[in-house]
């Protein structure tokens, strides 16, 4: 009975075929030198939908060999570095046949890309493509031995700023997943986790500026997808790398691989010692009748800071190809880390003699955090061809534990202030996700989907702090627990078809339930219970429509698209946790259990256009927010503010809120230029205008704001196996709704060597080579001005060494002289 009840739990897995199954096979050789090609990818589609049904790699000889395929009809698609992609259309497999051989196929070393844009003779860093941008992260060169921060501060069209918030298009609320899931071992802070995961883990990253309705809906510019490397090729593959650098940086990983016909086993292990050493200043000047005066409060602060952490990742996992037709996958991705984090602030004072003239402040944060992720995939391909379906159910886990302490004393003899805090948190998540596709003909489709998020978070801080007695005592304005818990359940459908030859459509609907429940509870039990517990409660339900229209302008992949979609920003936990953030008594900061999601209706019109050696991408856009959110500074007429600016007059405090709606639109160009063979470019501009109408409530005047940021790589191929890459990023000053940002810019230069018969590689690498990347900011209050400029990370230098083994890319292109690096840990999820 119970080996019956597992074999009904497992009705959806595999779907058994009993027809007689074919083989196929063909030889792959370069077509210039007659020489078999090992190591090309080649890829068994749907022939009406080009759905990936199977892949493997060529072997010994040039050999493809595909056993255990189902009649119909397919087609094949081979890639290989430096050629032009190969595709056999229409192979028929029938009954009758026991196997299909395609004899010799040649790869030729010149031809038209019409779906995305390359570099010929190297793996392109960026493809071009007119939904979205695909950046290979193995091609970074000046990102190697770093985190994945900063490999994505080196992804066109994105901007990191000095706390690890990513921008895109000017807009720091863009969604980041992980494989295409929110990643739950990041906690609360999907930065802490970016900041020390090494960069080597990721294969690549993607960037879809206008989603589908097949996408949740959530990200304001957007979604950023970071693909983790997951090699896919046959027989046993792996690599290692380690690297050295200054301020005790260093990195060391491994990643192995095994597949066969029915298994594909793959694990990996990434080490980090990471550390950054920042410094920055503030000028804060009190104003007498609105204007600066001698007699002006002054307080000038200089800070000294340093992040150190150890970072160790894992990566298991497995698919399983049960038939033809049905694969299974399992994986877990595991991360524990030690953050250690410290300020030394100097804060000098002016005019205020009851403070004397300086204090000196000391900050220490030492953090222990485990997280891990369990997911499990399953892929259906049903009777008619192309008609599948697919699931996922993911779960994840963090826990962190620290602890803060704060001294500070001041040159007076005024009491000595200090704090002890002990912070814990925890929190879940759960993916539940269904998708079906279902092909009316070509080009021509139908998919529907189901997906359920649920999310429950709970941080605790307890708080001591020194006494008029000199000993220590609970501090329950700042110690408490904090609860929240939040869902999204959400269907969607698109449809998708061709209207002529050149002109297509898709429409899509993505109706969504949300909830976010949140619960404070103060440690003070002298307090009755309706001022010991606060609670927010935020429920609602949305459509999210989406259209898209593309002309296909001449036949040969250029084009042009337009597209609308209407997307949210929800409010994520340390927005909305009410505690106030004393760790710098200049700047206490607030979150807001209250806030309102932000509502966002998306337009975008792109064009595409290739040419044999350059292509490019431009995009016109315009978003309309509603209930924008951003912190806001208030002052001693914010009755929470002035509990705490009483005691200190030249802090500021701020808390998020909803404070207006915003009209923003921009112009966009990505290029890539071959200028020789030896020699390409990418480059990109974003030049966006926005104004933020706000609400009457918080007296503030509508702000104009221009702006522009861009960024340009260069590779430079001296020989055929060492190379160069430079890369130079600006962003230029901008107003903002109660100051301005500076101008902020830096260099980056990473030269590569190949070793070991091109298995092996040697990078040297120098990020902010004239150490000048810092960010700036002024803020203009009623009573007060504020100027900033802070950086978490000096110039560093980074030496690494990667090695791979097993079947790899090595066969050269004879014409450039030209090679593969690294791209044998492609990622795929």
């Amino acid at each position: 009975m119970q080996l019956r009840l597992f074999f009904i739990l497992l009705i959806v897995i595999p779907t058994i075929s009993f027809a007689q199954k074919k083989q196929l096979k063909a030889v792959v050789i370069d077509a210039e030198t007659n020489e078999p090609i090992v190591g090309a990818s080649a890829a068994l589609l749907s022939q009406s939908t080009k759905a990936y049904i199977r892949g493997q790699q060529t072997g010994a000889g040039g050999k493809l060999n595909f056993d255990d395929i189902g009649p119909g009809t397919y087609a094949l698609r081979i890639t290989y570095v430096g050629l032009t992609d190969y595709t056999h259309e229409n192979i028929i497999i029938a009954n009758t046949a026991t196997s299909i051989d395609l004899g010799t196929l040649n790869m030729l070393a010149e031809g038209e890309r019409l779906e995305e844009v390359v570099v010929q003779g190297r793996t392109p860093e960026l493809r071009l493509d007119i939904d979205k941008k695909v950046f290979d992260a193995s091609q970074s060169m000046v990102s190697a031995g770093g985190t994945a921060s900063d490999l994505l501060a080196n992804v066109p069209t994105l901007q990191v700023d000095m706390d690890g918030s990513v921008s895109l298009r000017g807009s720091s609320s863009v969604r980041i997943l992980i494989d295409g899931k929110e990643s739950a071992m990041a906690g609360s802070d999907i930065g802490k986790l970016l900041q020390s995961l090494p960069a080597d883990a990721v294969s690549k990253v993607e960037i879809i500026t206008n989603p589908s309705a097949k996408y949740d809906a959530e990200g304001q510019s957007g979604i950023i997808n970071i693909i983790l490397k997951k090699n896919i090729r046959t027989g046993l593959n792996g690599a290692v790398n380690a690297s050295v650098g200054n301020y005790d940086n260093y990195n060391a990983g491994v990643t192995l691989n095994y597949r066969d016909n029915k298994f594909n086993y793959f694990g990996s292990y990434n080490f980090r010692h990471g550390k950054n050493v920042g410094e920055g200043s503030v000028r804060n000047v009190q104003l007498i009748d609105g204007e600066q005066s001698s007699l002006s409060e002054v307080t000038n602060t200089e800070t000294e800071s340093f992040r150190k952490g150890i970072n160790n990742s894992f990566r298991l996992g497995a698919d399983y190809y049960a038939t033809e037709k049905t694969t299974l996958s399992l994986g877990t991705n595991i991360s524990v880390r030690d953050n250690n984090r410290g300020e030394d602030i100097l804060y000098s004072y002016f005019n205020q003699p009851s403070w004397g003239t300086r204090s000196d402040r000391t900050s220490r944060q030492s953090e222990q955090d485990f997280g891990y992720d369990v997911n499990f995939d399953f892929k259906q391909l049903l009777k008619r061809e192309g008609e599948e379906i697919t699931a996922n159910v993911t779960y994840g886990n963090d826990e962190e534990d620290g602890v803060n302490s704060f001294f500070q004393t001041f040159d007076n003899g005024r009491a000595r202030r200090e704090r002890k805090n002990v912070t814990g948190e925890t929190g879940q998540n759960w993916n539940f996700q269904l998708d079906y596709l279902l092909p009316l003909g070509d080009n021509h489709k139908f998919e529907a989907g189901y997906r359920t998020i649920l999310r429950n978070s709970d941080e605790s801080q307890y708080s001591d702090t020194l006494t008029t007695d000199n000993i220590f005592g609970p501090d329950y304005n700042v110690s408490n627990d904090f609860e929240m818990k939040s869902g999204v359940h959400s269907l969607y459908a698109n449809y998708q078809r061709m209207l002529t030859d050149r002109i297509g459509m898709q429409v899509g609907l993505r109706a969504e339930d949300a909830y976010l429940n949140t619960t404070i509870v103060s440690m003070n039990e002298d307090l009755s219970e309706s001022d010991r517990i606060g609670r927010g409660k935020l429920d609602y339900f949305r459509l999210y429509p989406s259209a898209f229209l593309t002309y296909d302008v001449n036949g040969e992949g250029d084009k042009v698209q337009v597209s609308y979609t209407r997307r949210v920003q929800r409010p994520r936990g340390w927005q909305v946790n009410p505690f106030v953030n004393l760790s710098d008594e200049m700047n206490y900061r607030q979150g807001n259990p209250n806030l309102m999601p932000e509502d966002i209706h998306s337009f975008e019109l792109s064009f595409a256009k290739f040419y044999e050696k350059w292509n490019f991408i431009s995009s016109a856009y315009f978003r309309r927010v509603n209930d924008m959110t951003q912190p806001f500074q208030f002052g001693e007429d914010d009755p929470i503010a002035q509990e705490y600016l009483a005691a200190n007059r030249n802090a500021t405090f701020s808390r998020w809120e909803n404070v207006g709606s915003r009209n923003s639109g921009g112009i966009e160009l990505i290029a890539k230029v071959n200028l020789l063979k030896w020699w390409d470019a990418t480059g990109n501009v974003n030049m966006f205008y926005s104004k933020v109408n706000p609400y009457s409530a918080f007296n503030v005047s509508s702000v104009d704001a221009l702006g522009w940021n861009g960024n340009l790589m260069t590779n430079v191929k001296f020989t055929s196996t060492t190379s160069m890459q430079v890369r130079g990023d600006y962003r230029a000053p901008m107003n903002t709704l109660q100051g301005k940002m500076k101008s902020m810019s830096g260099l980056d230069l990473a030269l590569s060597q190949d070793v070991l018969k091109g298995k092996g590689t040697i990078m040297f690498n120098v990020r902010d080579v004239f150490d000048k990347r810092r960010f700036g900011s002024e803020s203009y209050l009623p009573t007060r001005t504020i100027d900033q400029t802070m950086r978490w990370s000096k110039r560093t230098f980074n030496l690494s060494f990667s090695y791979r083994f097993g079947i790899q890319d090595l066969n050269r292109n004879k014409k450039n002289g030209d090679e593969m690096r690294g791209d044998d840990m492609g990622g795929e999820y």
